[in-house]
């Protein structure tokens, strides 16, 4: 279900009616700018000319053995879109200059006009924008994709703290881009639906449909500005109980048994197990990935057990975990420190071998 929704707010700025569609330098890299992209480049009224601006191949893996494309470079390639590629450091990036006919050679002397048509989009890009480069672009002509409620879930991981915190509703919004000093994901809203979070939501399903959403939101947004009708207006206070979407680290996914619920990590691994696996540690002190995780039902046959504790079960073929509340985590595979991902029934005839064991349990820290 979606609904669009605007603030309330006195202070509205609005459009006027523009004589040209835009020429659009679009900022992205990963599956999220590339589902935007899509609708974007669709809109073949809005736009007159479109390029990309991505991260450059990267060599990862062992001595460089793979070569990591940024999939909106492959996108744009096969769309016959001009693609530009950023310096891979941060630091060389702060000097990169945007191509021709963005570039503004009188850069230094701001109050320079810049052209009508040009307009900036970034949608999942992962890099700020240092405040000379926004100003190659006129207010309200520098646009970005956030997949939140904002002021909710500012910052680098909306989707997965919002699927962590167990949110029903989400949305995406249509923000002008501001100088970092001005904060992140603060600036003005052209544009913002709200959609239900499905119950087995997880980051690929809800990044998919939420930059869908998100693609059709900004080809509305940019046709209500070529007809004068656009407006922007600005986001509501943040409070102390605004959740913050921080970049997910390892610690995030590093459980505690003892203070969180079966649901708490069945939610977790749907929200980050694209990026991190979900792991605790052996009694030797080894990591333990934790995949394909469920809520199992009630085992009272097992007696009261105590957070942590681990025991394998013949009747759901999968490792039983005890957690915040009594509730017991599921676990169909698990793959210990240097070794490799094994069924739960394979994995656990492999640590009874260890007599690590204690009463048939395993506990794990």
């Amino acid at each position: 279900m979606r609904s669009q929704t605007f603030y309330n707010s006195v202070r509205v700025n609005l459009t006027r009616r523009r004589l040209k569609p835009f020429d659009i330098l679009f900022f992205g890299r990963d599956e999220f700018s590339c589902n935007v992209f899509k609708q974007l480049h669709d809109a073949r009224d809005v736009w007159q000319s479109i390029s990309i601006a991505t991260n450059p191949d990267v060599k990862t893996g062992r001595r460089g053995s793979h070569l990591s494309i940024s999939p909106l470079k492959l996108l744009g390639e096969s769309l016959e879109v001009p693609v530009h590629t950023i310096p891979r450091r941060k630091v060389d990036f702060r000097g990169w200059m945007p191509p021709p006919p963005f570039t503004n050679t009188n850069e230094a002397h701001v109050s320079v006009p810049v052209s009508e048509t040009h307009l900036l989009v970034t949608a999942s890009f992962g890099r700020i924008l240092r405040p000379s480069l926004l100003r190659l672009f006129l207010p309200g002509q520098r646009l970005n994709v956030h997949p939140s409620l904002l002021p909710a879930y500012r910052g680098p991981a909306p989707i997965q703290r919002a699927l962590m915190r167990g949110e029903n509703v989400t949305g995406v919004c249509v923000i002008d881009m501001m100088e970092k000093k001005e904060g992140i994901d603060a600036g003005s809203v052209w544009g913002c639906e709200r959609m239900v979070v499905p119950e087995s939501a997880t980051f690929p399903s809800m990044s998919v449909e939420l930059a869908r959403t998100g693609g059709d939101l900004l080809v509305t947004v940019l046709r209500d500005m070529l007809l004068g009708r656009a407006r922007s207006i600005p986001q509501p206070p943040v409070l102390s109980t605004t959740p913050h979407a921080s970049a997910i680290s390892a610690s995030d996914a590093q459980v505690d048994f003892t203070s969180q619920t079966a649901l708490d990590i069945v939610r977790l691994s749907r929200a980050i197990s694209h990026q991190r696996p979900i792991t605790t540690t052996m009694p030797d002190g080894r990591t333990l990935q934790l995949h394909h995780l469920t809520v199992s039902r009630s085992h009272d046959d097992l007696g009261p057990v105590e957070p942590g504790w681990a025991v394998y079960s013949p009747h759901t073929h999968t490792v039983l975990i005890n957690c915040a509340d009594r509730e017991w985590l599921s676990v169909l595979k698990l793959k210990t420190q240097d070794r490799a991902l094994l069924a739960a029934k394979e994995w656990w005839n492999g640590v009874k071998g260890l007599g690590l064991l204690h009463e048939g349990m395993l506990k794990l820290l």
